[in-house]
C-alpha cells in the first residue's frame, strides 16, 4: 500500500496539521520508497537551514522569521547538476515585460514556493518552465541539458489551475488516458492512487459529475502516479479543504524524500509545505 492514506476522507490527526502549515524550514522522515513510505503526522527531523541568493527583478530569500541564519548557497549544490536551472529567464507579452531576467535552479528533494501578487508571472513561469510558453530570453537546463520537448516529458509533471481531465471519462479512464501520454510509476495503478487522494468509490464516476475539490484530487492521483522527478505545482491547494491541504503537503514531502523536487506557486494565503524550501518572489513588471 501507499504511504498516504488510502482511507476516504483522509482523516488524519489535525492537531499537528496546523503547526506543520506555518512551518518553512525542512523536515524529513526516515527514507523509503514511496509505495512504502509512511508520511502520516509523526515527528520529523529537521532539515538544514533553508539559504538565499540575489536576483536582478526578483528576490529569492529565506521564508523563515527572522533571526535565522541561512546557509551559504554553496553548500546547497552537490556534484550532481540540479533538476532544473534557469538563467536570464524573461517573458513579455505584446511587448511588456511579465517576468525576469531570473535565474534560479531547484536541487533534489527541495522544493521552490513561488510567490507574487496577481499578475506578477506565477502561472506565466510555469507554463514556460513546462514549454506551453516560449520565453523570450535566458535558458533552461533539465539535469544539466537544455530543455528541449523531449526532456520535458520526462523530467516535468505539470498540475495547473485547471484540471486537464476528459469530462466524459471516469475516473480510472482519465488516470488511464493520461498515464498513457505521460508515463506510469512503477508499481501504481489507478484504483491504488484513487484510494491514496481520498477518492475510493468514485473510479467509476464520470468527471463532469466530480465536484470542483474532488477534480483536484483526480488531478493530484494522476500527480502521483507520474514518474517525473520535477513537479510544477500551480496554485495546488485551490478548491481544497483542510484535510486536502494536508494530502498536498504529505504528497510534496513523500516525493521529496524520494529524491524529487517542486516549484509551487501560491498567493501567501497557505505557508509551504514541511519541507527544505526557498522562496522566488515575483514583483510586477514596472
Amino acid at each position: 500500500m501507499d504511504g498516504l492514506s488510502t482511507k476516504p476522507g483522509l482523516r488524519e490527526s489535525k492537531s499537528k496539521m496546523d503547526s506543520g502549515f506555518r512551518r518553512n524550514d525542512g523536515q524529513e522522515r526516515s527514507a523509503g520508497t514511496r509505495d512504502r513510505c509512511d508520511v502520516s503526522s509523526e515527528r520529523r527531523k529537521p532539515e538544514p537551514d533553508a539559504v538565499t541568493e540575489p536576483g536582478d527583478s526578483h528576490k529569492l530569500r529565506d521564508p523563515r522569521p527572522a533571526g535565522r541564519t541561512p546557509r551559504p548557497v554553496t553548500a546547497l549544490h552537490s556534484a550532481a547538476p540540479p533538476l532544473l536551472q534557469a538563467r536570464g529567464l524573461r517573458f513579455a507579452r505584446n511587448e511588456e515585460p511579465v517576468f525576469g531576467p531570473l535565474d534560479f535552479a531547484v536541487e533534489a528533494g527541495e522544493a521552490l514556493l513561488v510567490q507574487g501578487d496577481n499578475g506578477a508571472g506565477k502561472t506565466t513561469l510555469l507554463r514556460v518552465l513546462a514549454g506551453l510558453l516560449r520565453a523570450d530570453g535566458g535558458e533552461i537546463a533539465l539535469q544539466g541539458e537544455p530543455a528541449d520537448p523531449a526532456r520535458r516529458a520526462r523530467a516535468l509533471a505539470y498540475l495547473s489551475h485547471l484540471p486537464g481531465l476528459k469530462a466524459d471519462l471516469t475516473s480510472v479512464e482519465n488516470l488511464d488516458f493520461l498515464c498513457g501520454l505521460h508515463g506510469r510509476r512503477h508499481s501504481q495503478n489507478a484504483a491504488r492512487s484513487l484510494a491514496t487522494v481520498g477518492l475510493a468509490g468514485y473510479e467509476d464516476a464520470l468527471a463532469r459529475q466530480l465536484s470542483a475539490g474532488q477534480k483536484k484530487r483526480l488531478s493530484l492521483a494522476r500527480l502521483w502516479m507520474s514518474p517525473a522527478p520535477l513537479w510544477l505545482l500551480d496554485e495546488p491547494y485551490a478548491n481544497l479543504d483542510l484535510e486536502g491541504i494536508e494530502l498536498v503537503n504529505r504528497m510534496v514531502q513523500a516525493h521529496l524524500r524520494e529524491g524529487g523536487a517542486a516549484l509551487v506557486t501560491t498567493h501567501g494565503a497557505y505557508a509551504a509545505p514541511p519541507v527544505r524550501t526557498r522562496l522566488l518572489q515575483l514583483e510586477k513588471a514596472a
